[in-house]
């Protein structure tokens, strides 16, 4: 009975894993798509292929997503702000290392004004010295300095340095006093990252057909490039390396982080999701220690956490170790690299990796249950002209046996290593005393 409650459990109705986005149109030019479970509230987001990976100069990206809903040729950054809370809705912008996106959330029947209110800000923002220097630059400076402050996101960004070097490597957060960039530089990328061929538009919870219309009324007189294309991504290789950052005086107190990661210069593979569904010490029910091989073994006071960031044609894997002293983190970073080894060497069950293949199916759907998870799922395809659904991800899961489990980890663990240490680093190890 259990066993055909557990099948029965895995079974993904036709309907769900068949879901993605309607069919992709042409609108004005732009990609768009949408979909529409009859929700109350809307959702519109448009996505660039203009994250740091293919700025023209270092920062100009996070510069640009700081210049967002700023004076246009339509309405002034006040007018914006005061029109936009008398509908109730909600602008915001989010930067990746490949995708910078403006998006805006509203009640069902205010779709008019906010797509407008896009358009307006992706084809009319003023890019004004004043604005620069005044509101955007110390936003960058203020958003940086937190980033920054934070040990993890800190180990994260000299991990993807060492790992890519440039493109994928180029940093999301730019120093506090980079001020060498101009209203004009930042227009000129604008202009190129905002291409037609280079951005999809995105809606949920609103019909695609209206979602055309609105597309068509607003941006249709919309240049197909005012600008120099967008630059070619340069073809990413791995490199990995060791760093290690000594805190600053204000910084006294914060958790000693180690990063032991690998990259792959290609896409995410179901392996690698696996992985990291099988190392991950976050329970499946609440107050439990879950049955992670980390989850038992890690010192008291000390946590890993898996990361596993993917992108277009690279993914990062590590282990994000945390602890409150040097000791307890080396032994912690022992822990988790002995986890790896042991996956290597085949050494996990037959229900482990069960058990961690339908985790990771579980993650990878679930994802797409909310707005940010679709955007960030199917975006990216939507550009690219690719499409995938979720009855294809799942049987990339079932597929993966425990022959290629291991053998993925093993040509993994041969690369050479991603290595940071962030903290009190006379007492950080070395990756040779955690066994790298």
């Amino acid at each position: 009975m259990l066993s055909t409650a557990r099948v029965a459990s895995r079974r993904i109705s036709s309907s769900n894993a068949k879901k993605s986005f309607a069919t992709v149109v042409e609108a004005a030019g732009y990609k768009v798509s949408a979909v529409d479970n009859g929700e109350p509230t809307s959702s519109v987001t448009i996505l660039a292929k203009a994250g740091p990976r293919y700025e023209s100069k270092t920062g100009v990206a996070q510069v640009l997503k700081n210049f967002a809903f700023k004076n246009t040729s339509q309405r002034s950054a006040l007018g914006l702000v005061r029109e936009t809370e008398l509908y109730g809705g909600v602008l915001s912008t989010s930067l990746t290392r490949e995708h910078i996106a403006y998006t805006a959330d509203f009640l069902r029947g205010d779709e008019s004004f906010f797509v407008d209110a896009l358009a307006s800000s992706l084809t009319s923002t003023r890019f004004t010295r004043y604005e620069l220097e005044e509101s955007v630059i110390p936003a960058v400076a203020s958003e940086s300095t937190h980033a920054i402050s934070d040990p993890a996101n800190q180990a994260l960004e000299i991990a993807h340095a060492l790992a890519f070097r440039s493109g994928l490597g180029s940093p999301l957060f730019i120093p506090v006093q980079k001020s060498d960039l101009t209203a004009e530089d930042v227009k000129s990328y604008a202009e190129s990252a905002f291409a037609k061929d280079n951005v999809a538009i995105l809606g949920t919870g609103i019909d695609q057909a209206t979602l055309q219309k609105l597309v068509e009324k607003y941006l249709g007189s919309a240049p197909a490039t005012t600008g120099n294309k967008i630059a070619a991504p340069i073809k990413t290789t791995y490199f990995g390396g060791e760093s290690r950052v000594q805190h600053s005086e204000h910084s006294h107190g914060a958790l000693q982080t180690l990063f032991i990661g690998y990259g792959l210069a290609s896409a995410v593979t179901p392996e690698l999701a696996i992985l990291a569904s099988h190392l991950s010490t976050v329970p499946s029910v609440k107050w439990s220690k879950g049955v992670s091989p980390l989850a038992a073994t890690l010192p008291e006071g000390a946590s890993a956490s898996v990361v596993l960031l993917p992108y277009s044609d690279a993914a990062l894997f590590g282990l994000l170790i945390q602890a409150p002293t040097a000791e307890k983190a080396k032994e912690a970073g022992k822990v988790a690299y002995q986890a790896l080894k042991d996956v290597a060497a085949g050494n996990v069950k037959k229900e482990e990796l069960a058990a961690a293949s339908a985790k990771a199916k579980f993650l990878a759907t679930a994802a797409t249950e909310s707005r940010e998870g679709l955007v960030s799922a199917y975006g990216p395809q939507l550009i690219s002209g690719a499409a995938s659904s979720l009855l294809s991800v799942a049987d990339s899961f079932s597929k993966v046996d425990a022959s290629s489990f291991t053998k993925a980890t093993s040509t993994l663990l041969k690369s050479k290593p991603t290595f940071v240490a962030v903290g009190d680093t006379h007492h950080l190890p070395y990756p040779d005393e955690i066994g790298l």
